[in-house]
């Protein structure tokens, strides 16, 4: 017999399969004999009350052989299969290049940025120089945003397609088997660099090609099918394209509103990221002065309403960084980031404000830029009060509510540095204002404890601004092809289309992307 149990385990067992074991056979009633085998297949903490525990649903068999699974794709050679452009090797990108090679055809990979070891280098001049690269940098380059902007696998895209095969094969390459088991599965920046170099490896051993440093600057259509991708580094024929450039590629929006396709604004959110001291957040959470050491560190998610509109946490980073992602010169754009033990002494998240099309513009059709400019004016706005070389503006949390410059910044983990000054000049009023009422809100729902300030603190600073939660425009599809409407052939994809958040749910949207074109043939 096979079932499927749920335990509950106190922090200081998690990791003694035999006390889990003994556990099993004492609350099902089992004798030793009849447990051939268990399986934890979910793990969460619930710390809902004062001792936190650990909630696992179990696979058990009784008097049964287990049926042990297996992690590996075999994928075929495809060296002289059909070709398939893909323009992005971020998430999307890859995940949609495995699928074409699953699915017999030869995916070619163009990528404006450089493979995850050399894009190091312009991330150490980003953060020690204040120093951009607009084709290399957190945005830009093998793996995309996710590779060096922590790793979160955490999604609720299970109805889009297989989240479970997303994050097997992301074990075959390399990732530990806690992802599949982890309520809020993470792998973390460092370790992700190596998980998508044995995915390129992957593609290339199969016979799929991936092109660094080329960057797409146009696309030849011709009776409204796709014909060729114009690089900088030649012409490459491509009747079937995935364009998988992801939320920053702002040079693609222009480059398709200058070939006469349809483009739709795209309501998102902004605001800015906000760091806490670790030990805060863990005190509060997990109702101790101390975290247990099998706990990870805490965190949070916050959601409110403020006048009709929602504020809420975004990309919450336990033991994180905050780290600068612009894309463009003068220009703030910040993200956080955490390593896999997430072991730094700080947390960040971004917390934002909906911003709805009206806000901006009350002709969308006639300017589907108008969201697109709007961000990039209120992060040339960051830039400008930063003072330059990527130093950001900030302000610490009480003082924010109560509109006065920090005398002073705490200790904080960006890199570039931090200016202090007003971020109400900075975020548009109807931004600012939501957030001004939201934070002592959120401090209610994470109040102090042994001590310390809780959620609501001027030990938390305020650092402007986190404004790429998603695209601004939406490139449209076919909900049946997945093809753009105008151009057979063109198959938008994933975050820089609107159509995917996160590492997963752009992975998912890769792999549909590439059934589509399979479709097409």
């Amino acid at each position: 017999m096979i079932r499927e149990i749920e335990l509950i385990v106190a922090p200081d067992d998690i990791y003694d399969l035999k006390k889990i074991e003994n556990n099993i056979l004492l609350q099902e009633k089992l004798k030793p004999l009849d447990l051939n085998y268990f399986k934890i297949r979910k793990r969460s903490i619930d710390a809902r009350s004062k001792n936190p525990i650990y909630r696992l649903k179990i696979v058990i068999y009784i008097n049964e052989e287990p049926h042990l699974e297996t992690h590996s794709i075999n994928y075929p050679n495809v060296n002289t299969a059909k070709p398939v452009l893909i323009i992005g090797a971020g998430p999307a990108g890859m995940f949609a290049a495995l699928r074409l090679i699953e699915l017999g055809l030869k995916p070619i990979i163009i990528e404006r940025g450089k493979n995850v070891k050399e894009r190091r280098r312009d991330l150490a001049n980003i953060n020690k120089e204040g120093v951009l690269n607009p084709e290399s940098n957190y945005c830009f380059g093998e793996g995309g945003a996710g590779t060096y902007s922590d790793g979160k696998l955490y999604t609720r895209s299970d109805k889009r397609g297989d989240v479970n095969k997303m994050l097997k094969i992301l074990v075959q390459h390399g990732a530990t088997e806690d992802v599949l088991i982890d309520a809020r599965p993470h792998i973390g920046t460092n370790k992700l660099p190596q998980i998508i170099t044995a995915i390129r490896e992957t593609i290339l051993n199969a016979g799929g090609e991936i092109l660094f440093d080329t960057k797409l600057i146009d696309l030849e259509i011709k009776n409204k099918q796709v014909y060729a991708a114009i690089t900088n580094k030649g012409n490459f024929e491509a009747k079937h394209l995935i364009l998988a450039t992801g939320h920053s590629a702002k040079d693609i929006y222009y480059l398709l509103r200058n070939k006469g396709l349809l483009l739709k604004a795209k309501p998102f959110a902004l605001g800015v990221r906000i760091e806490h001291p670790q030990y805060i957040i863990d005190q509060a959470q997990y109702h101790c002065p101390t975290r247990h050491e099998n706990l990870p560190p805490s965190y949070y998610s916050l959601v409110t309403q403020v006048k009709d509109r929602g504020v809420f946490s975004f990309c919450m980073c336990p033991g994180g960084i905050i780290a600068p992602c612009a894309t463009d010169e003068n220009e703030i754009v910040v993200n956080g980031w955490s390593p896999s033990k997430r072991n730094n002494p700080f947390a960040n998240s971004g917390t934002v404000v909906q911003i709805n099309i009206n806000d901006v513009t009350k002709n969308p059709e006639e300017n589907p830029f108008a969201l697109l400019e709007f961000q990039s004016k209120i992060e040339k706005a960051a830039f400008t009060a930063g003072g330059g070389n990527l130093k950001a503006p900030a302000q610490r949390m009480v003082d924010f509510v109560s509109h006065k410059i920090s005398a002073d910044l705490p200790t904080n983990s960006y890199l570039p540095g931090l200016t202090s000054t007003d971020l109400h000049q900075v975020l548009p009023r109807f931004i600012g204002e939501r957030l001004k009422e939201a934070l002592p809100q959120f401090g209610k729902k994470i109040p102090s404890a042994f001590g310390n300030g809780g959620y609501f603190t001027n030990e938390a600073v305020l650092v402007g601004v986190e404004s790429r939660t998603s695209s601004a425009i939406r490139i449209p599809r076919d909900k049946e092809t997945l093809q753009h409407p105008q151009v057979k052939g063109l198959f938008p994809c994933a975050e820089g289309a609107g159509y995917a958040g996160g590492i997963i749910s752009a992975a998912i949207d890769g792999q549909a992307c590439a059934d589509a074109v399979l479709k097409s043939i």
